[in-house]
């Protein structure tokens, strides 16, 4: 039976960073309903269950990437159809930004597809977009590739409010979608976030041809940081023409489900974000996994370059399940900005 651990006095459910595989596999292997009840039991003790946070991502770079991810459109090597975009300007972003926050955004992720943050002009134009988007209001996430320790203190003196860098899947996998980095440069990554007091939304992707016992060991290095993400994206992989992947098939939600109330189960407190393969499901298929413990979307037509629900929709579907998007900054300070910040 799955491992549910109760204060006795309190009957609240205690938190836990050290997971066992054998433990989580069990949870995940729950029968489904039991599964769901679990999650949103363990959910309404630690969150607002009827509060979603609505995060928007806009790509600030497209297309060019050096690496080779098996799933990403964006890499130079593969013949996808993205046509390649140079960085926006600080104009283009803050346009962007108060078009996501009109249409119910209290977060805005900035991606770029770059292998590396590099110390030049580009940096410079990053630093001041997320300073123009903090000074919005709006909780600011960028996920630039890999950082040194001091670049990520340069983004946090910035008003940087948190990193996405996501683990993608469990070590012994990522060798099969990804040669051009290893786990460790992804696990330094975050631990240079960390250092630079930025909190950090990292997860994955399942439908990539891994076994269940792949995605629960990406959930234990997740679940077994100090501290876990604040967020964990769950993304069902969006096949894409011209990659590698192409011909994996569509993830069935009930793999979504599992996921994200394993998830939920395992980091009682963290955001649990419904992410990419939102398009391919029903409004009940997003009703279970909310009910399962998922309490943030991206909104907007797309996430970097895959077909999204936009804006009206999903507050379309947040009147229909009763959800009210969470405000920004709930719980935390809103990142102060150093003026002197400089790449």
């Amino acid at each position: 039976m799955p491992i549910f651990v109760k204060l006795q006095n309190k009957n609240m459910t205690t938190i836990k960073n050290n997971w066992t595989v054998e433990e989580i596999l069990d949870v995940y292997n729950t029968p489904l309903l039991e599964l769901v009840y679990k999650a949103q039991s363990i959910h309404r003790e630690f969150n607002n269950a009827n509060e979603v946070q609505v995060s928007s991502l806009l790509s600030i770079k497209t297309g060019g990437c050096a690496e080779d991810c098996s799933y990403c459109p964006q890499a130079a090597r593969y013949n996808t159809g993205i046509e390649v975009h140079k960085l926006m300007t600080v104009n283009e972003v803050s346009d962007a930004a108060d078009k996501a926050k009109e249409g119910g955004a209290s977060r805005l992720c900035m991606g770029a597809a770059w292998r590396e943050v590099r110390d030049n002009r580009d940096f410079d134009r990053v630093l001041e977009m997320v300073k123009v988007v903090n000074s919005k209001g709006m909780e600011v996430c960028c996920t630039l590739g890999m950082l040194t320790e001091t670049q990520a203190q340069k983004l946090a003196d910035a008003g940087l409010y948190a990193y996405n860098h996501n683990l993608d899947t469990s070590e012994e996998s990522y060798k099969k979608i990804i040669t051009t980095r290893n786990y460790d440069d992804r696990l330094d990554t975050i631990k240079n976030v960390r250092k630079a007091k930025v909190s950090v939304c990292s997860g994955g992707i399942i439908g990539m041809g891994e076994s269940i016992e792949d995605r629960v060991k990406m959930l234990l290095t997740l679940s077994s940081m100090t501290p876990p993400p604040e967020s964990v994206p769950i993304n069902a992989l969006v096949p894409v023409a011209g990659t590698p992947l192409e011909d994996q098939p569509l993830v069935p939600i009930w793999d979504m489900v599992r996921m994200i109330a394993t998830t939920r189960i395992v980091m009682p407190k963290t955001v649990v974000r419904l992410s990419a393969g939102r398009t391919q499901m029903s409004l009940e298929g997003q009703a279970l996994c909310f009910l399962a413990g998922a309490n943030s979307i991206f909104a907007g037509d797309k996430l970097l370059t895959t077909p999204n629900p936009d804006f009206n929709e999903d507050m379309e579907m947040f009147k229909l399940f009763g959800l009210t998007p969470r405000k920004a900054f709930k719980g935390a300070k809103q990142p102060q900005v150093k003026e002197s910040v400089t790449a």
